[in-house]
């Protein structure tokens, strides 16, 4: 997976998560956050008849569902050119200051959205 050298080995860890989530499911995305405990979580879209969720949503959910205090950071595995305004907000509602990077399906960070 290229990651930049710069990219905190942590950050490079949870792209790799989110990219495994998607790989594993054939799903849109793939998502993994971190919270601040260390501990992560990974997560798939989910796309049912009754319950849709972005994979990011799917992984917050998770982190909350765990009793993770806060999030650090989050990152999102998409073809899509931005991180969705739904995905943004799963994340905010829990850690308004955690950083979200955006990469391609290669694993490829193309984005860092700040809080």
């Amino acid at each position: 997976m290229p990651v930049p050298p710069d990219l905190d080995p942590e950050d490079g860890k949870i792209v790799t998560l989110a990219r495994s989530s998607r790989a594993r499911t054939g799903a849109a995305e793939g998502a993994a956050v971190r919270d601040t405990d260390g501990r992560t979580y990974a997560a798939a879209t989910v796309a049912l008849p009754s319950l849709q969720l972005t994979a990011l949503q799917a992984a917050v959910a998770a982190a909350v569902s765990s009793g993770a205090p806060g999030l650090e950071a989050a990152a999102v595995v998409t073809a899509e050119g931005a991180v969705d305004a739904a995905s943004l907000a799963a994340v905010r509602d829990l850690a308004p200051a955690a950083h979200v990077l955006r990469a391609d399906p290669s694993g490829a960070v193309q984005e860092l959205v700040a809080p």
